[in-house]
């Protein structure tokens, strides 16, 4: 089905003027009595008032809202200043964007028996745009069986799957495919394909959905992101890591290029390690990443994985770090061990793993005074264990694993663990963190 522009707005408008009070009006006139009946979706008001006062299904609702707005007048010397003001907000509808927005399949229906404009659209939105954003699958499916037009843009340049974002709008994917919507259409300014949206959402099923109906798993968006670039992108809420995992493992298992690039050079795994995603991150390496490739900026993923540790701390960076590194992740030039120490301080568990992966490495007399006092309080026991080896050599144990380790070299997580040895030997092989450095 092609595309279509949005129609005009219709010359009749029915004005409603929201003010900013809790209560309702004493009295309220046909035009808000009409307006409230759309809206909670009582069909036995909307049919009198219909017949009576509003004939016409396809009037516009001019909105008129007073809200109050924080209007920013100045920098200050802590922070900006401002103030509060009245923002009167002109909003227009249709009776059929405002019942199909709540869900209401039964007024709905009554207005599309009254010929009701299927794809009228005079706030820039058509009431299928409405349904599908509200996950309301059953106003989508009667919208769409009266010809509604499932690729249509919306003034914002989003067809109705752009507006597919949340678990509960599954449903309306699925009709809006199975009538004709473009599994590949774009969105207007970020060029972002319906499957670029649920990567971007961490919609597992909506991924399978669009993957089964032939989606692009390669496209780019505006910022040359494919949607597994996007997805490795987002910060995952810990609620839904596994429906992200999800995605990405359907899009590689779907050929996507674990090595695709954005704009800025930044692969799949630069995002994973910024992130702190060691699950991710494995996920990727599994799937043929490259573990020494650099952003536009020079930047590797261990750089990435490095910077942001101190701020991830509750995503247990130092897993991210020992993953890089046993699929043959390159090590930090010794001479800058001071600059990771002070930026790591409050991981120790990423300075002993990173410290471990050297046969030898020089402890500096330098390196205690960029650690601050309250860090090496709070982890004494390490740090002690750390400054007590500037003197000392390191133990046979660790020079033998640094030799089984260079010889394995990017294998390491593969071999190590078939070695006919000890699970706990195998750990130490796998720059398990011991807790104190020897």
């Amino acid at each position: 089905m092609a595309m279509d522009r949005l129609p005009e707005p219709g010359r009749e408008k029915l004005r409603i003027f929201q003010k900013m009070e809790r209560d309702p009006p004493q009295s309220p006139d046909p035009v808000d009595q009409y307006h409230t009946a759309l809206v909670t979706g009582d069909l036995s008001s909307l049919q009198p008032l219909m017949a009576q006062h509003y004939g016409d299904a396809n009037v516009v609702f001019e909105i008129n809202k007073n809200e109050m707005e924080w209007q920013v007048k100045s920098p200050a010397t802590f922070g900006l200043s401002g103030l509060w003001s009245l923002e009167y907000k002109r909003e227009l509808t249709n009776p059929l964007c405002i019942t199909a927005s709540h869900g209401h399949t039964d007024c709905v229906r009554h207005l599309l028996s009254l010929d009701a404009d299927v794809n009228a659209a005079p706030g820039g939105k058509s009431a299928l745009h409405e349904a599908c954003q509200g996950g309301h699958t059953d106003c989508a499916e009667l919208l769409l069986e009266h010809q509604a037009n499932p690729n249509l843009m919306s003034e914002e340049g989003l067809a109705p799957l752009h507006l597919c974002t949340s678990p509960n709008t599954l449903g309306c994917a699925q009709m809006l495919l199975k009538h004709g919507a473009q599994i590949n259409q774009v969105s207007s300014e970020g060029q972002e394909s319906p499957l670029h949206v649920a990567a971007k959402h961490g919609l597992a099923d909506h991924t399978l959905l669009y993957l089964q109906h032939g989606a692009s798993v390669d496209t780019r968006n505006s910022h040359e992101e494919t949607p597994l670039n996007l997805a490795c992108g987002q910060s995952w809420e810990p609620h839904h890591q596994e429906s992200y995992l999800e995605v990405c493992r359907l899009l590689l298992c779907q050929g996507a290029d674990a090595n695709a690039t954005d704009e800025e050079e930044k692969s799949p795994l630069h995002k994973a390690c910024k992130n702190a995603n060691h699950l991710l991150v494995q996920l990727l390496l599994q799937n043929q990443a490259k573990v020494n490739v650099f952003d536009y900026n020079g930047t590797s993923p261990m750089a990435c994985a490095l910077q942001t540790a101190s701020f991830k701390r509750e995503c247990r960076p130092h897993q991210t770090v020992q993953i890089l590194l046993n699929h043959g992740a390159q090590r930090i030039w010794p001479g800058a061990f001071e600059k990771v120490l002070k930026s790591c301080a409050l991981s120790p568990e990423v300075i002993g793993i990173l410290f471990n992966s050297y046969s030898k490495l020089r402890v500096s007399e330098k390196w205690r005074e960029v650690i601050p006092e309250e860090v090496f309080q709070m982890h004494q026991p390490f740090y002690q264990s750390l400054f007590l080896l500037s003197h000392t050599p390191r133990c046979l144990q660790h020079l033998c694993r640094c030799v089984i380790r260079k010889r394995l070299g990017c294998k390491c997580w593969a071999y190590i663990p078939q070695l006919p040895v000890p699970e706990p030997l195998q750990q130490y092989l796998l720059l398990e963190p011991e807790g104190l450095l020897f």
